[in-house]
């Protein structure tokens, strides 16, 4: 028996891996420009970094992440093309909080067994949404764990880098007082609160494949929706004429509203966002009714509809939300930033290990 026959009686089968990458080849060399050096299966990808001689202080900014349960259902409904563009936002779009131009990403997929069209369909969602973003696909991973995971699990991780010049490193230590609190609009649910999600479809029997009279879809289709990319446009943003007006960024993920938003905040600041600028998608009011709960107690959870806050001088914030819509960024102003601490209750002071500034929520939501 050969090595290779050896290797597949264990349950690894490595010519279902090649064909998977030969399935994949062309939607991953489209993301390649003539900085990506080599081609597809390489043990190592290369990006030509000449082009930062021309930075004062070049900064690499990387971040690293996965899908999560949003999984799930993806696997229940074999549905596997639109997973790729949630790694993508939830890796790439963190890394333009900084001010940073994404380079390049790299993917990871393990699973029990290789299905060389699922993976071929993960993989070419990953590149269209590279593609999308302006980020080189340079090279990834697909490991077979068979005895560990079941034939048809997989999870998904990506990381990805990305280049920005010292002194325009966006975050806390540029916002003041008076600076205006942006929303940009989310697609749906994204890629965070899915295991709330699902738990609340399985303690009332609702399967995805069951139409929602309020959704217009099936319940598959509405939590399936990719997770909006932000960072082609806002990379555009912050190069043209009011990007010195953008003085921080935050990408609404796991933690919800104001923790995310508290996390770019200095430590002595405050911010109360106003729930009646906007109304949550029919997907959060629905959930939320079938639990028996309401918008405000899911804000830590879900995005309800707000993907990402961009805090702006306040005389160009009117400039800025129009030319986010121009660039297909739905924005609007929700709330500013005032210096000096918090006092009374409801509010989120920092994250994720950021002792930054301090965020509420006020007012009701829209209709």
């Amino acid at each position: 028996m050969s090595a290779n026959s050896s290797y597949a009686a264990a349950g690894v089968d490595t010519a279902a891996g090649d064909l998977a990458v030969e399935l994949m080849k062309e939607a991953v060399a489209k993301t390649h420009g003539p900085n990506v050096l080599g081609g597809v299966g390489g043990f190592a990808g290369l990006y030509d970094l000449s082009f930062a001689k021309d930075y004062a202080k070049p900064l690499l900014a990387t971040s690293t992440d996965g899908v999560g349960t949003k999984i799930a259902i993806a696997q229940a409904l074999d549905v596997h093309d639109t997973i790729g563009q949630d790694l993508v936002g939830m890796v790439v779009d963190d890394i333009v909080v900084v001010g940073a131009t994404p380079l390049f990403m790299t993917d990871y997929i393990a699973c029990g067994r290789v299905v060389p069209d699922r993976i071929a369909a993960i993989v070419t969602g990953i590149a269209r949404a590279c593609a999308e973003t302006g980020t080189a696909l340079v090279g990834g991973e697909t490991a077979e764990h068979p005895g560990l995971m079941g034939a048809d699990d997989y999870d998904v991780a990506g990381a990805a880098v990305g280049v920005v010049e010292a002194d325009r490193v966006l975050g806390a230590e540029r916002v003041a007082g008076g600076d205006v609190v942006l929303a940009i609009a989310s697609s749906g649910l994204h890629s965070n609160g899915f295991s709330l999600v699902r738990k609340i479809l399985a303690d009332r029997g609702i399967g995805y494949t069951d139409a929602s009279a309020e959704l217009g879809t099936t319940w598959g289709e509405a939590l399936l929706e990719p997770t909006r990319l932000y960072s082609g446009q806002l990379v555009q943003l912050l190069a043209g004429a009011h990007g010195s007006a953008v003085h921080a960024l935050s990408h609404v993920t796991g933690g919800g509203l104001a923790a995310n938003l508290a996390r770019v905040l200095p430590k002595g600041s405050r911010a109360e966002l106003d729930r009646s600028t906007w109304s949550p998608a029919p997907v959060f009011r629905v959930l939320n009714e079938l639990a028996g709960t309401s918008l405000e107690s899911t804000e830590g959870t879900w995005n309800l509809g707000v993907g990402f806050f961009a805090v702006v001088d306040a005389g160009a914030a009117a400039s800025v939300i129009a030319e986010l819509g121009t660039l297909g960024l739905p924005a609007w102003q929700v709330g500013a930033v005032e210096m000096g601490e918090a006092a009374g209750e409801g509010w989120e002071q920092g994250a994720k290990g950021v002792d930054g500034g301090a965020v509420r929520l006020v007012g009701t939501y829209a209709d």
